[in-house]
């Protein structure tokens, strides 16, 4: 069975990350849907993945909002997250056709916004980086 649009898209993302050096350059290849419980910092998380129709009258898609988390523990405090944050944005901002969706159709690729915040533990910093893709099926 294929995968839909949120499995697609999350595949396709984690795939151009892993291949962009600015990104790898920080994290190497610590891009987790969920990270190991010894997980080494810093690394990307994927957190909400939501798919909502956006059909035409003749094509099946999907507006896919994307939340990337950026882990870090740095001595640096909040500026390996922030330096994380800009690094995925530059992989993927309008980077269509750096991100392969199999199946379906990469229409378009939006960074939104980042925000970095304390973690909960109060140890290091958590960057938020949300994106827009718009998908249609392959026809």
């Amino acid at each position: 069975m294929a995968d839909g649009f949120l499995l697609a898209t999350q595949v396709g993302i984690r795939a151009a990350l892993a291949a962009n050096s600015g990104v790898t350059g920080i994290v190497a290849g610590r891009i987790y849907d969920e990270p190991p419980q010894d997980v080494v910092f810093p690394y990307l998380r994927f957190n909400a993945i939501t798919p909502n129709a956006f059909d035409t009258d003749t094509i099946e898609g999907a507006e896919v909002s994307i939340s990337i988390e950026a882990h870090s523990r740095s001595a640096s405090g909040r500026v390996e997250a922030a330096q994380i944050a800009e690094a995925v944005k530059n992989a993927l901002h309008r980077q269509e056709l750096s991100v392969t969706v199999a199946g379906f159709a990469l229409v378009e690729l939006i960074y939104q916004t980042f925000s970095v915040t304390r973690d909960a533990e109060g140890r290091g910093f958590t960057a938020v980086i949300l994106l827009q893709a718009t998908i249609e099926a392959d026809a």
